[in-house]
């Protein structure tokens, strides 16, 4: 007989638990305590019970069953990426043959910028690969067509069988205007390349992926977990409009499309959004009278967002590039390209690369991640917040179907318009502290320098110029979190580093707390930092403050502490560096009178502050 282990406990209703938070926060609003609002505009509750789940309609499906929320398998497998920048074609043909002997089983050949004129160079690339296990990726953009040439006389010649051969070509129109502005030949000239590319793949390649729908571009551009999926979709609804009404069926479509999503750190949202992906997007083939529900599979491609990634203290990377692999697979994409820690500024090296695909190999080989089929399945919080993300995704989704799909929404600037204003929100909460981004805007690494180790133009790349033609629409730009705050750092390192001294006095945790914030505010913006551990007198640490010569003098001690000491330390200091007093004290209309100006505090907005005080000595000087 099977003990009921929990039978003695009665159940637990809601309201008590509800009652007994409200009681438990004493007045304080459960709103603002409890309830945490994300930048998706999601109200995250405290907790979530099995009765949260009554009106999901989707809990009884399983791996491998439409809608295919669960994935599009029984199996959590997926393809270990990585992409080679091919400059010499012998040379990324010996790079690939070394990846694939090191568990790498998708490789993209990075062709971009690269003049191919001859079928003869591109046979190079696949010498000699063992390429039936591997998923080929060619990344060229308009050079998509001349690749696919080559495929089919490679067909025709008999040199492989293309029914066990996976490829991808990714000629995209759509991406070419979001992020240059304009078609690659023009509208009517790209998708009739494009029409060509799926006639190619329908009759000869079933196994070469020619439709791309990047998402990528809105995840590196800042927009939100939603945003990017509302947007992704829209996408690929308006390939499906254009291409059905060219006579492809939706089944010749969808089969050969391939989706890409860049992955954030925000780990849950992450999974869920994968999720909710393949729920939409099943519904969409659905409503576009698909015959077969296998037509509805969504092959995800995913990748380590660049949005979240620095230059400064870049092995940070590292640990964000795995909660974000790990939100991918367990949200269950069917690829993953993890980019190596140092990719900002940098070209790609063996140990960085290494490095990125190891971590996938750790997940797969020692965590045993590709055991288990959507094992978030049942959460009460994941399906909750899938749930979320699929209603803010599907309400963008239906804005831009309203103006007329994704090209008129283009042109009018929507899409730019609803990311340019979360990427500034997203800046802003990095510029305040309410988003962290370690090693940048909390724990810096106080000593690093980055200067002549990186390539500016490839940390804050430029915006396309191109004088031949003229721009259809508004460019989605590229962007980083963290740009901000290294172009001040960067600035600073260009000249001597500014100097700051630490004058601790009084109380020792409020000095330590104090002098550990402003010595990190400060390192934040690259300058240099002397700590100290506490003086005895004051007099004491105005004389090492002199000996220090710094620019800046920080005051940490404590509130009641302030208005004895701060007017003494300013009237023997302020000719000789700017004057800080660390935090916001009860006297401080008292420490104005006496002509103290300066006040950091975790309230402010740390990039401001940082420019205002570069700013000042600059005018020092």
């Amino acid at each position: 007989m099977k003990e009921d282990l929990f039978g003695e406990f009665s159940p637990v209703p809601t309201e008590a638990w509800e009652s007994q938070i409200r009681e438990d926060l004493k007045g304080a609003d459960y709103y603002s305590k409890l309830i945490w609002k994300t930048i998706e505009g999601i109200d995250i509750r405290p907790f979530y019970r099995s009765e949260n789940l009554n009106n999901l309609g989707y809990l009884d499906s399983y791996p491998g069953d439409f809608p295919y929320i669960r994935g599009n398998g029984l199996r959590n497998r997926w393809d270990i990426r990585q992409n080679i920048i091919t400059g010499n074609f012998r040379e990324a043909n010996k790079k690939a043959c070394y990846l694939i002997e090191q568990g790498v089983n998708s490789i993209g050949f990075d062709l971009t910028g690269k003049d191919i004129k001859e079928g003869e160079e591109l046979e190079y690339l696949i010498k000699n690969l063992d390429i039936e296990p591997v998923f080929l990726h060619f990344i060229t953009g308009r050079g998509a067509p001349l690749i696919a040439g080559y495929l089919g006389g490679l067909i025709k010649s008999g040199s492989f069988k293309h029914s066990k051969i996976r490829a991808s070509l990714d000629f995209d129109p759509l991406c070419e205007l979001t992020v240059k502005g304009r078609f690659y030949e023009g509208e009517k000239e790209d998708f009739k390349q494009l029409r060509l590319l799926l006639e190619f793949a329908r009759s000869d390649f079933h196994g070469c992926r020619v439709i791309p729908v990047n998402g990528l571009i809105f995840s590196n551009a800042g927009a939100s977990a939603v945003e990017q999926l509302g947007f992704t979709l829209a996408l690929a609804s308006e390939y499906l409009s254009k291409l059905t009404e060219s006579g492809f069926t939706v089944e010749d479509i969808t089969a050969h499309m391939h989706f890409s999503f860049g992955l954030g750190s925000n780990y849950f949202m992450e999974i869920a959004r994968l999720r909710a992906a393949r729920l939409l997007w099943s519904k969409i083939v659905e409503a576009y009278g698909a015959s077969d529900s296998q037509a509805a599979r969504a092959y995800i491609h995913s990748e380590t967002t660049k949005w979240n990634m620095t230059v400064y203290d870049p092995y940070t990377n590292i640990l964000r590039a795995t909660t974000e692999s790990m939100s991918a697979i367990l949200g269950g994409t069917d690829s993953l390209l993890v980019n190596p820690h140092d990719c900002i500024g940098r070209k790609p090296s063996e140990l960085p690369e290494r490095i990125a695909r190891s971590i996938q190999h750790i997940l797969m080989e020692e965590s045993y991640f590709n055991k288990v089929a959507d094992p978030s399945a049942g959460s009460y919080y994941i399906e909750n917040l899938t749930d979320l993300v699929a209603e803010k995704a599907w309400d963008i989704f239906l804005a831009v179907e309203d103006m007329g799909g994704y090209i008129k929404s283009l042109e009018k600037g929507y899409i730019q318009s609803v990311i340019g204003k979360t990427e500034a929100r997203r800046k802003n909460n990095i510029a305040t502290g309410d988003e962290v981004l370690l090693g940048t805007n909390r724990f810096p690494d106080f000593n690093e320098s980055v200067k002549n180790k990186v390539n500016m133009s490839l940390v804050f790349p430029g915006e396309m110029k191109d004088k031949k033609e003229t721009k259809k629409v508004e460019q989605v730009k590229t962007a980083r979190g963290a740009e901000q705050f290294e172009k001040l750092r960067l600035g600073i390192e260009s000249n001597a580093r500014p100097s700051v001294f630490m004058l601790t006095y009084g109380e020792t945790n409020a000095r330590r707390a104090r002098a550990i914030f402003a010595s990190n505010f400060f390192a934040c913006g690259g300058f240099k930092v002397t700590d100290n551990l506490g003086f005895a007198t004051v007099e004491e640490g105005i004389r090492e403050a002199i000996r220090s010569r710094a620019q800046i003098v920080v005051i940490c001690s404590s509130d009641n502490t302030y208005a004895g000491i701060a007017p003494e330390i300013y009237d023997k200091l302020k000719n000789r560096a700017i004057i800080v007093v660390a935090g916001l004290p009860d006297s401080i209309d008292e420490l104005r009178k006496k002509g103290i100006e300066h006040f950091i505090h975790s309230r402010m907005n740390m990039l401001d502050e940082l420019k205002k005080y570069n700013d000042l000595l600059k005018n020092r000087d």
